[in-house]
């Protein structure tokens, strides 16, 4: 059996012929230990992997009928949620006959939306979805 002289090269040094470029004309291939290369892309998945933050999405949930002191609070963990770099859910919740006046409800989402301009932006604009309306906000950038 006849072998190229690269695959003879390789197997003479006791290492393995690895193509690195498969596309080009003629391929580019390298002499290497091919477990070595698979060790070290696995590192560099992982430190990759390492590095990346999942988004975290909070939610807050408020009823049509608020008292001041409860929306300011509220409004004070929303702030801190969006500076904390978390995107944020907010939900207006309806129950019984308050149904009849979702204009009301689109009224707070409006003083919510004023509230929380300083420090997020509007990702999705209120919905209503059944008994909800349900928006969410992205945090701003770092350099705001």
């Amino acid at each position: 059996m006849r072998l190229l002289p690269a695959c003879q090269a390789a197997r003479n040094a006791g290492l393995d012929l690895v193509v690195v470029s498969e596309n080009s004309v003629p391929p580019v291939c390298k002499i290497m230990d091919f477990g070595k290369l698979c060790y070290e892309q696995k590192k560099k998945l992982k430190d990759q992997k390492k590095n990346q933050q999942a988004q975290k999405v909070k939610e807050i949930k408020f009823r049509l009928h608020i008292d001041t002191h409860d929306y300011e609070v509220k409004i004070a963990h929303a702030t801190e949620f969006l500076q904390d770099g978390c995107k944020l859910k907010v939900t207006i919740t309806f129950k019984g006959r308050e149904m009849a006046h979702p204009e009301m409800g689109f009224d707070l989402v409006q003083k919510i939306t004023e509230s929380l301009e300083a420090c997020g932006t509007v990702d999705a604009p209120a919905k209503l979805l059944g008994k909800n309306i349900c928006m969410s906000f992205n945090p701003k950038a770092a350099g705001h």
